[in-house]
């Protein structure tokens, strides 16, 4: 949310860059779970995989809400388009009558 969009990078393309980090962290997190459900670990070994699965919570939940803001954003951008096109066609057919 912080970051500064980079110069001619659509929202749509960010988007999709979201999602597929947020899809790759939802399957580390799975891998992660799998591993406390069926390996016999140690305390540290576990307490270190609580960690890391706490840490991909904490990142999954901040793409979660930078695609929010993305949709968003895109959506504004879809509607003012919508309205530019058709005041661009209210415009024209005033003028052609």
């Amino acid at each position: 949310m912080g970051r500064r969009r980079r110069e001619g990078l659509s929202v749509a393309r960010e988007i999709d860059g979201l999602e597929e980090k947020l899809a790759r962290c939802r399957q580390s997190m799975e891998e992660v779970d799998l591993k406390l459900r069926r390996e016999k670990l140690s305390l540290e070994g576990r307490k270190s995989l609580e960690r890391e699965r706490n840490f991909l919570m904490t990142k999954a939940d901040n793409y979660e809400k930078e695609l929010s803001v993305l949709r968003k954003e895109n959506r504004k951008n879809a509607a003012l388009a919508v309205a530019m096109g058709l005041l661009i066609a209210l415009i024209y057919a005033c003028w052609t009558m």
